[in-house]
């Protein structure tokens, strides 16, 4: 076997290198002392510190702000990086999920959290879908979805890189077929409840599966007339009906509306219904008209996709869980949710806790929870630990 060509070398600043060192698998360009001398897209490059001491091999990228993501601390003598090492790292990933191999909606590789930076991979029964949020893993997507293949047996691998995150890393957006031919709509369960998704079409990946375990726990906890909003397909409150007199579930998105009501149809979940409309402009109705629930789950969209927009982001979070707290009758159970990246456990709570003082509402903490066990969170990326839920008890 001829010798491996060197690894191109990326310097690392003092703090770069420090902070690399303690745990974080991302370099900024701003910590990045020396790039490294790279052609096309998708590169392995060496990082040394200021010294030119070796910290580990990373992927770099050419435009984006974020220009490492660390991929292994061995050399590359004790560890290269190709095509057998990211399908060891796939194997390793599916492996954690072994706990969970009951379940036919799940995610099966989270990223940084998983080794493998950029990359995610969602499970809705035979079919899957690959995010590539970073330039390496992007330009990998197409052996790795053959990889995914071989080893899950899934008949479908569909591209889902149509969100904003691309834009951050300079790269184009698409949705389309990596493997596999004809319709991606597939179905999954979560617990007892079935959902259809259109993996090309459908938002996110095709659904919400970070919250499928606060689906499940809410539906144990919920009771009487409950309202859900921004109920995307119906996760919360199909889970809900289980347990509640009634479900309102309130989405603004038609198409997803739509889906909700099919989904609430199809598993006999008469006691649901759903509207389209906008969760502020209903939160508001309802609470000018005193109208009361035992349960109100507040699942938003990300409010606060970058730090310059928290303050507004706080503002919107506030207002929904204020009026949520006074539409809820005395020792009503609040769900209430936040998928922004850029705000804090601690300032989301903060932020609950202060709508409660202005609703003159005495709360419980029930739980603090997160997302399931197959989105873990990576040691020194906070970053990694974006999804929040309090589940609260309005005295």
């Amino acid at each position: 076997m001829p010798p491996q060509a060197a690894l191109p070398v990326a310097r690392a600043s003092l703090k770069g290198a420090k902070s690399l060192r303690r745990g974080n698998p991302w370099l900024y360009r701003t910590e990045l002392a020396a790039p490294p001398d790279v052609k096309g897209p998708g590169a392995v490059v060496l990082v040394v510190d200021p010294q030119g001491n070796p910290i580990g091999q990373a992927l770099y990228a050419r435009r984006s702000p974020l220009a490492l993501r660390l991929l292994t601390r061995k050399s590359p003598a004790e560890e290269p990086v190709d095509d057998a090492f990211f399908r060891r790292r796939l194997e390793a990933s599916l492996a954690r999920r072994a706990p969970l191999a009951g379940r036919d909606g799940l995610r099966l590789v989270h990223g940084e959290a998983d080794l493998l930076p950029g990359l995610f991979v969602d499970r809705y029964g035979a079919g899957l879908t690959v995010q590539t949020i970073s330039e390496g893993m992007d330009a990998r997507k197409e052996s790795l979805a053959r990889m995914l293949a071989e080893l899950t047996g899934a008949t479908h691998v569909v591209a889902r890189d149509d969100g904003s995150g691309r834009d951050f890393e300079g790269l184009p957006r698409e949705a389309r077929l990596l493997h596999g031919q004809g319709d991606a709509r597939f179905t999954y369960h979560e617990g007892e409840n079935r959902f259809e998704v259109d993996l090309l079409g459908d938002m996110k990946t095709g659904a919400f599966l970070d919250q499928v375990d606060n689906h499940l726990r809410a539906g144990e906890l919920a009771r009487g007339e409950a309202l859900d909003l921004f109920s995307y397909h119906g996760g919360f409150a199909l889970s809900l009906a289980r347990t509640c007199a009634s479900v309102l579930a309130v989405e603004q998105d038609p198409k997803a509306a739509a889906r909700a009501k099919a989904n609430a149809e199809a598993n006999g979940r008469t006691n649901v219904t759903v509207e389209n409309a906008n969760a502020f402009d209903v939160l508001k109705r309802f609470d000018t008209e005193g109208r009361r629930f035992d349960t109100v789950v507040l699942d938003p969209p990300g409010l606060a996709k970058r730090r310059e927009g928290l303050t507004t982001a706080l503002r919107a979070y506030h207002e929904l869980n204020l009026r949520a707290l006074r539409c809820l009758k005395p020792d009503g159970l609040l769900v209430t949710c936040s998928c922004s990246g850029k705000l804090d456990r601690a300032g989301f709570e903060e932020m609950v806790l202060a709508a409660a003082a202005d609703a003159k509402r005495p709360v419980q903490i029930l739980e603090r929870r997160g997302a399931g066990l197959d989105h873990p969170v990576l040691g020194g990326l906070l970053e990694t630990e974006y999804l929040k839920a309090l589940y609260v008890r309005a005295l």
